[in-house]
């Protein structure tokens, strides 16, 4: 017997496990983490901005407030990943020579790739916990992953 779930994701999680969700992501997009960043440091004088929400997100506010960040850099390109106001997740893409919809575009590709990892790592952990064993898994050209489970 088999079954086919879709995995339609809410991303409500402590800092940390974003964090991790980010650093995985930004890592297969070429981009790379910014140790150090001074608040209110502009990118550059002539870039443009733009900032999206990820929808059905919250960040736990017991575990992170509104100052925590992750900046990554790629090609001149900025994205400063951080928890707004009401807790939501949201990402400010900052770059030079590109449209607002360009940037838009890219935030959105970075927020579905953290939003994939964080789903596989949660679904993961969920298998892991149920005594439920992964007999194999796929990433097809169009990023969709496929897993096959066994629960004994």
């Amino acid at each position: 017997m088999s079954t086919v779930l879709v995995v339609t994701p809410v991303v409500i999680a402590q800092w940390p496990i974003i964090a991790a969700a980010i650093t995985a992501a930004i890592a297969s997009m070429g981009f790379t983490a910014i140790e150090s960043v001074v608040t209110g440091e502009a990118h550059t004088t002539t870039s443009e901005k733009e900032i999206i929400e990820v929808e059905e997100s919250e960040i736990l506010a017991a575990s992170a407030g509104t100052s925590e960040k992750i900046v990554v850099e790629r090609d001149g390109i900025r994205a400063t990943f951080s928890r707004d106001a009401r807790g939501a997740l949201r990402v400010c893409m900052e770059g030079r020579g590109l449209s607002k919809r360009q940037l838009r575009e890219l935030g959105e590709e970075l927020i579905g790739r953290v939003t994939q990892q964080y789903v596989y790592h949660r679904i993961v952990s969920e298998l892991n916990e149920k005594n439920m064993t992964i007999v194999d898994q796929e990433v097809t050209s169009d990023r969709v992953v496929r897993l096959r489970v066994r629960n004994w």
